[in-house]
């Protein structure tokens, strides 16, 4: 039987380019008018792992997927548990993923910088809601480091009772397994957990090159000397060990653990485009590869077996990336250390109650603006970038045309285009201060063949001025959507074009 297969791509920065006061324009001519942790977090292999398992199982052979479930370890989070939150609509999952390092070789260890011990606790908590209709996969990320109060508990290791206590969050698997991870995530979202799934990092690099690798793209140099990333601008093909490095990154830009996990969304995505668009998935004996590899790893609750899997499956195939969003629990800051704990992660209470609240209510937490077809990817978001457009020829209503254009893909033009002196320029030149290189890389990218002039001390205004050769502006987007922010966007915003 043939497998039909949903997949659900998911769920970085300069600073924004306004300057306080435009610079000198052109002078017009007379007579015509004038018209911008070093341990890694393994949030790819968890969702990877419920986009295969569950959004594929719907079309494959039940005997097929029932092979598949006997590999899945069992475990029971929801023991015993009393005083859970009201049920919302829609299905949540929690996903965590432990430190698996010591599974991994010595000399991949010494090869993709994996030294240290395994903290033996969770290095990624997501909680995932499935949307009533099956039409929307939200995914929230819980930074590890948050800031969390345990139940009063029986420590799986030594057996001692403990009374409620404060913990960075990702301590409570190691006091309490599972079933405390799942009564602290929901003491603090208020979120009712349906389904656990877990799995450490292991079995991510061999996915990955089972797929044949996962190819990246990027505007900009990703180098990264704590993880050996060694990325020049262009596209590439990962292979598992350099998608580990991809993934772990934290030292690349200024975003730190929001950088690292924008770039984990980006990587899942490339990772199940490539999945569906190899057919791979379409192969039975390259699925039960696939599977088998991630399944090495897998821990879930029994509830979460062969029927549930193809329910959802068959429910959730018309998925397309626009159907998922990704986030992180807003942030207010980082707490004071706390003897026996250290510093942690403070939340925003007001914005993660909302957020919360959203996802109890089954309410979409992106704005749904797909991303324009083809749209050429740029450092900097054209919403940031200032423009103050001229007209170089003699050439009527040249300069609003360009305006309009560039207004249209997102440059925040002043929409009072100039006449220039001259009247013969052939070659569109944008002229712009050498500070704001990235701005004007940008712009040259939605303006094909145009010619970068520097000119120093113009300050933020880019300026264009157009010539006989302009043609059309070209669709661009931002390589990072968030901008180092942890707002929620849709998987068509980090896939590459």
């Amino acid at each position: 039987m043939g497998l039909r297969c949903s997949l659900v791509p998911l769920a970085f920065a300069e600073v924004s380019h306004v300057p306080t006061s435009p610079p000198p324009q052109p002078r017009p001519r007379q007579g015509r008018g004038r018209r911008q942790d070093e341990r890694p977090r393994w949030s790819t292999r968890l969702v990877t792992t419920i986009s295969v398992l569950v959004l594929c199982a719907g079309g494959i052979g039940h005997a097929v997927v029932t092979g598949l479930d006997t590999r899945i370890e069992r475990v029971d989070p929801f023991k015993d548990m009393k005083n859970r939150p009201a049920g919302g609509h829609g299905t949540n999952i929690l996903l965590v993923g432990t430190d698996g390092r010591d599974r991994i070789t010595s000399e991949e260890k010494r090869k993709y910088r994996l030294g240290g011990a395994p903290c033996h606790c969770t290095d990624t908590i997501m909680v995932v809601h499935i949307s009533a209709d099956r039409k929307r996969a939200s995914i929230v990320s819980l930074p590890r480091d948050s800031y969390a109060e345990v139940p009063e508990h029986t420590d799986r290791s030594t057996g001692e009772h403990h009374d409620a206590h404060p913990v960075k969050i990702n301590a409570a698997y190691a006091e309490g397994g599972p079933q405390l991870t799942v009564r602290t995530v929901e003491h603090m979202t208020k979120v009712k957990i349906d389904h656990y799934l877990e799995l450490d990092f292991t079995s991510f690099m061999k996915t990955v090159d089972v797929l044949g690798g996962v190819e990246i793209c990027t505007v900009r140099p990703l180098e990264d000397h704590y993880t050996g990333l060694d990325l020049p601008a262009g596209t590439h093909r990962l292979n598992g060990g350099q998608a580990l490095q991809y993934v772990r990154s934290r030292h690349v830009d200024g975003a730190s653990d929001f950088g690292r996990m924008q770039r984990q969304q980006r990587f899942l995505a490339a990772l199940i485009a490539r999945a569906a668009g190899s057919g791979v998935l379409l192969n039975p004996a390259k699925f039960r590869e696939v599977t088998s590899t991630l399944l090495s790893s897998v821990r879930a609750d029994k509830g979460f077996g062969t029927e549930e899997m193809l329910a959802l499956g068959q429910a959730m195939r018309g998925f397309t990336p626009a159907s998922s969003e990704f986030t992180s629990v807003p942030v207010a800051g980082i707490n004071p250390p706390a003897r026996g704990i250290g510093s942690t992660v403070k939340w925003d209470e007001a914005k993660a109650e909302k957020l919360f609240r959203a996802l109890r209510d089954d309410k979409p937490l992106a704005s749904r603006s797909p991303e324009k077809a083809g749209a050429a990817l740029v450092d900097v978001p054209p919403r940031q970038i200032a423009v103050q457009v001229y007209n170089g020829t003699s050439v009527p209503g040249l300069g609003r045309r360009v305006d309009d254009a560039l207004r249209s893909t997102g440059f925040r033009t002043t929409r009072t285009p100039g006449d220039a002196e001259l009247d013969d320029v052939r070659r569109t030149i944008v002229m712009y201060d050498p500070r704001w290189d990235r701005s004007a890389k940008a712009l040259q990218t939605a303006l094909p063949g145009c010619e970068l002039r520097a000119v120093d001390g113009q300050g933020g205004l880019l300026k264009v001025l157009a010539g006989t050769d302009f043609k059309k502006v070209r669709p661009v987007r931002a390589d990072d959507p968030y901008q180092g922010r942890p707002a929620a966007v849709t998987g068509d915003q980090v896939i590459c074009p």
